[in-house]
């Protein structure tokens, strides 16, 4: 059997492919980007981003450090991105254009397919950034009544 998956290598293999012109897809691994997209279960589709990137997309970057991470572009001013998770609170940056090779084209959950235009993907694009402080205490409230 082999060893565990080089989630670093995975994912600089599917960068390579994108550079060259390629969609790839892989399913989401983590919870950063939750509610909207479920660890281990919806699946991504990505290409290199075909026209200029606003605050809403989607999107791959890769850190200094050479962490790969796909979060949702928080805020854009000149030249630099800033970033945020769906889960999270805090926002990540200045980026450089250079350090994003793709953008989120379309989810793929239970077998549909989710773009953007669609309901929820314009809810996360839109409103859930205008409330990114009141997130913890949204999806709190929100994990008690799934109850």
């Amino acid at each position: 059997m082999d060893g565990p998956l080089d989630t670093r290598k995975y994912v600089s293999i599917l960068k390579d492919l994108v550079e060259e012109g390629h969609e790839v897809s892989m399913t989401i691994v983590g919870s950063s980007m939750a509610p909207f997209l479920r660890h281990e279960s919806d699946k991504i589709f990505f290409a290199a981003p075909d026209g200029p990137l606003k605050k809403g997309d989607m999107v791959f970057y890769q850190r200094a450090n050479g962490r790969f991470v796909m979060h949702r572009i928080a805020k854009v001013q000149a030249d630099s991105y800033y970033m945020v998770g769906d889960a999270q609170t805090e926002i990540e940056g200045p980026l450089n254009r250079e350090q994003i090779f793709a953008k989120i084209t379309k989810v793929e959950r239970k077998g549909k397919m989710l773009t953007e235009g669609d309901f929820s993907w314009s809810f996360f694009q839109g409103p859930w950034l205008w409330v990114r402080p009141l997130r913890p205490l949204i999806l709190k409230v929100y994990g008690w009544i799934r109850r």
